[in-house]
């Protein structure tokens, strides 16, 4: 569990979800965390949810590693250069940069065209999915070109090749914010590749996220009886599984080899021998092609 020791990572938008068990993760395996986000335990952003940056600092500590949650709007470019300025200044480098910020699912109105769409909340999505992606590049890879063997994830929603095609009942601006990390990672992986380092986009599967528990009234323990009103939730996953992938691809030496790829949760749990919580390998991708979108029964079976 010291296969990350001495490396520093920082985790944008590590509040909640995918994101929060990602750097749970990391500081399990030793790296120091930092954690940024907007809402902290005296003040909420827009998403209006009770989870905090602190929380997740402390679900750090919790798991033996160490961090530090410090509250930056990755949209204000003077905020993010000033966290690059105090991670230079306390620990004079930067080893993993995860991307996962959002926070903007309760703009989207599903199954809504871009003309019927309110057009503040698209442009919105747009600025949340795409711009402070790109702000928080441009502060805070300089520090990690400065030596070899940084790795940077981008967080996204679904598989290059499922993205492929719009999804039906989705809207515009949310495809195009959740798309644009596939193509994040292909320039910045072309950009630091000179420098050693590496850029992939990475997708969890379909994830019993905290706002996604509390939208089937279930918790963790007893999230199957969500299966009564959504039967394809049980290909779900938890948060912990593609943060233990996560954890295992920065460990990995070899990691350069998925340089500007889009992997995902199930991917990564193949290639490293993992498993969820539960001891089982979910492979939503595959299931969410083979059994979902071919509209066959809800049945786990083969994929988990």
């Amino acid at each position: 569990m010291n296969d990350l020791k001495g490396k520093v990572a920082l985790v944008a938008g590590g509040t909640r979800g995918a994101s929060r068990a990602i750097a749970v993760e990391l500081g399990r395996h030793g790296a120091h965390v930092y954690v940024t986000g907007r809402t902290t335990r005296t003040q909420r952003s827009e998403v209006d949810r009770a989870e905090t940056i602190e929380d997740t600092v402390d679900l750090v500590a919790a798991a033996g590693g160490s961090g530090v949650a410090v509250q930056v709007d990755h949209l204000e470019p003077a905020q993010v250069e000033a966290l690059a300025s105090r991670i230079d200044a306390e620990r004079g480098r930067l080893d993993i940069l995860v991307d996962g910020l959002w926070g903007g699912d309760s703009l989207m109105e599903w199954a809504k065209p871009v003309w019927e769409h309110s057009l503040p909340d698209s442009l919105r999505m747009i600025r949340l999915g795409v711009d402070a992606h790109v702000i928080t590049s441009h502060f805070l890879l300089p520090l990690m070109i400065r030596r070899p063997g940084g790795l940077v994830v981008e967080m996204t929603d679904g598989t290059a090749e499922y993205n492929a095609v719009y999804r039906e009942g989705t809207t515009l601006a949310f495809y195009l914010a959740k798309t644009a990390a596939h193509y994040l990672a292909i320039g910045q992986a072309a950009e630091m590749k000179s420098f050693g380092c590496t850029a992939v986009a990475l997708t969890p599967g379909y994830l019993r996220s905290e706002a996604m528990l509390d939208a089937y009234h279930v918790t963790e323990s007893n999230w199957r009886d969500a299966l009564v009103r959504e039967p394809y939730f049980d290909i779900s996953e938890s948060p912990a599984y593609v943060g233990r992938g996560v954890a295992a691809l920065a460990a990995d030496p070899e990691r350069a080899r998925f340089a500007g790829q889009t992997l995902n949760s199930g991917q990564l749990a193949r290639e490293y021998g993992l498993t969820d919580v539960d001891g089982s390998r979910p492979d939503a991708w595959r299931y969410m092609v083979e059994v979902h979108g071919a509209g066959k029964p809800a049945d786990a079976t083969g994929y988990r």
